[in-house]
């Protein structure tokens, strides 16, 4: 079985503040990466356990979340932005097997989701896939699963792994602090995130081997609807071929296809 971890920062255990941790710029960052790291390697080392023995973590924080000398030397690391084309991208995804989530955080909207965001924290308002409220963690699953992939693990806040058991039932999901609001949230030990994340992570190697969970795949035609907090960015959004305005500050798309219209 050949893994592809996508990581990111702000559903890691300890890190609840995007100014200080989250952004490049703020006082910790450098801090938070190495715990989002610290939280890679212990799914690693659980995948490790459970037999997998090609591991490719995509380090999907927008800045750059993983300390690449930290890194467990048996993952390989994809990063760097900007991000290659989607097309040479697909080919990378297509040698894989499954998908795995490490540092998730919830949707955009989520009133007690720690560094709750879909994309851009300082942006976006909502996403809307024909009519449902989707995040990252949607758009993954469903993207992943159009080639077949299946997202069977989760880790992160709280609210990102209930939000991923209602997308994926029956996926594996490990919660490494229980948001109370955008900017705080009640964290495990470092230590014990890392020990339930190698757990959990082998555990959704052996029920995906025992009983398989199937991708994420939804029936079409699909209807993409991005709400954003300012007039300009829904400005720059609709100048893009193929985009409806629909008011002042919300877009939609529309596609046959979800990986035509998902990321766009």
């Amino acid at each position: 079985m050949k893994v592809f971890m996508v990581t990111d920062m702000e559903g890691v255990a300890g890190v609840v503040s995007f100014t200080q941790q989250s952004y490049p710029d703020g006082k910790y960052y450098e801090q938070a990466k190495k715990l989002e790291t610290a939280e890679v390697n212990a799914a690693v080392d659980g995948l490790r356990d459970a037999g997998v023995d090609e591991i490719l973590v995509w380090d999907g924080h927008g800045a750059g979340g993983i300390s690449f000398e930290d890194l467990h030397p048996a993952a390989k690391l994809l990063h760097g932005r900007p991000s290659p084309p989607w097309s040479r991208l697909n080919e990378v995804i297509a040698q894989y097997d499954v998908c795995v989530m490490v540092g998730q955080h919830a949707r955009a909207g989520v009133a007690t989701g720690n560094q709750n965001h879909t994309q851009s924290s300082q942006t976006v308002d909502y996403y809307k896939l024909n009519g449902k409220y989707i995040g990252e963690i949607g758009q993954i699953a469903l993207y992943f699963g159009a080639f077949g992939l299946p997202l069977i693990f989760l880790s992160g806040e709280e609210d990102a792994c209930r939000e991923a058991e209602d997308l994926v039932p029956g996926m594996t999901t490990v919660a490494v602090k229980q948001g109370l609001g955008r900017g705080s949230a009640i964290s495990l030990s470092a230590q014990e995130a890392r020990r339930l994340i190698c757990l959990g992570i082998k555990t959704a190697i052996d029920k995906q081997r025992a009983d398989p969970i199937p991708p994420l795949v939804w029936d079409g035609p699909f209807v993409l609807e991005k709400r954003y907090f300012h007039t300009d960015t829904a400005d720059g959004a609709s100048s893009q071929p193929n985009v409806e305005r629909v008011d002042s500050q919300t877009v939609r798309l529309r596609s046959d296809d979800i990986r035509q219209i998902i990321y766009k």
